[in-house]
């Protein structure tokens, strides 16, 4: 029977329908430009919400889902590499989604296309912002306007991310299965993006949990995700037509963004050490990416994303120093699970 739970798998979120999520830490781009796609450099660490039960906000556990720590104006990627079955992944950012800037939905649409298809799309980087282009998401806090949710509804009340899975229906899975059965070489590329965002050793090490009678839950600061730079990177749209996909979801899940020293205090973990300097790991040599499918479709982006402003303009002009990675930099990229996850009420 297949398991209808989104549970933890180390740092990877593994939904119902074969779907595979890791979350990335990366260097912040610049807010001028458009620019290859940035490395990866290192996954965040997740946790459960229900695990840290007696140190979280209330509002956390009525929502259920995961929490990671960044820090402000940290850049992440998703990774979908690993995603064993076609799948659509609604994405949102403060219940917007990331594809089509409307308001989160429990259904699927295509016009405007509102989730990513798996697993043809190997990773998203930030919202689909322009024609073959997104903007990095960036974490910032809530309060200031800055996040995308501010700026598309003018209200900043959920922040986080939220993630919503569905599978082919019963038929279109089932000629699906018997198609590959059918294959004797794969041809899918994703399994060798791999290499793009492999992860480093564990970051620091775990402190002693404080015990639970000693901890009190509080409001915790809320983050949420503005955009930064525009890098080159395809949303694609979905050749299938809509009828090919259940009409219900399989699985979701909400993921609460924590400053690192909530996380201390939340977890009793050590936080991963700040971001790497950007200029820094340009003159070390060290890869930039980019991918090209020339088969799939890019989705339109909307005028709604398209309009997103920076970060910067809210918490003033990026001074760390920027480094054009040389031509040689620029690499082409071809075409045990724990306890469930708890859901919530969002």
């Amino acid at each position: 029977m297949a398991d209808d739970a989104v549970r933890i798998d180390g740092n990877t979120l593994r939904l119902p329908g074969g779907v595979r999520v890791r979350f990335m830490r990366t260097l912040r781009l610049p807010e001028t430009g458009t620019h290859e796609l940035p490395p990866g450099l290192g996954e965040f660490p997740v946790r459960r919400v229900e695990d840290h039960a007696d140190t979280v906000p209330a509002e956390w556990r009525a929502r259920g889902g995961v929490m990671l720590p960044v820090y402000l104006r940290e850049a992440m990627w998703l990774s979908f590499a690993g995603s064993t079955e076609p799948a659509a992944l609604q994405v949102g950012v403060g219940k917007v989604c990331a594809v089509s800037g409307r308001p989160w939905s429990s259904l699927l649409a295509q016009d405007p296309q509102n989730y990513a298809v798996l697993p043809r799309q190997p990773w998203l980087d930030g919202i689909n912002s322009g024609k073959g282009t997104v903007r990095q998401f960036v974490a910032v806090p809530l309060g200031l306007g800055a996040t995308v949710e501010g700026q598309v509804t003018g209200e900043e009340v959920w922040g986080g991310l939220q993630l919503q899975s569905f599978r082919l229906n019963d038929a279109e899975l089932a000629k699906w299965r018997a198609w590959e059965r059918r294959r004797s070489v794969s041809t899918r590329s994703v399994k060798s993006v791999s290499a793009f965002g492999a992860a480093p050793p564990a970051p620091g090490a775990a402190m002693a949990a404080a015990p639970a009678s000693a901890a009190r839950a509080r409001s915790a600061p809320a983050m949420g995700l503005g955009v930064g730079g525009s890098m080159r990177q395809e949303v694609y749209a979905d050749e299938r037509s809509r009828g090919a996909w259940a009409r219900e979801p399989a699985g979701r899940v909400f993921v609460h963004l924590v400053t690192p020293p909530e996380w201390r205090r939340i977890t009793g973990e050590a936080p991963p050490p700040s971001p790497v300097d950007r200029a820094a790991y340009t003159r070390a040599g060290l890869p930039w990416f980019e991918y090209y499918d020339d088969v799939a479709q890019d989705v339109a982006p909307t005028d709604t994303l398209g309009s997103v402003r920076p970060v910067g303009e809210w918490l003033g002009d990026d001074h760390e120093p920027w480094q054009e990675p040389a031509p040689h930099q620029v690499k082409q990229l071809g075409d045990a699970p724990g306890e469930p996850v708890e859901d919530g009420d969002w």
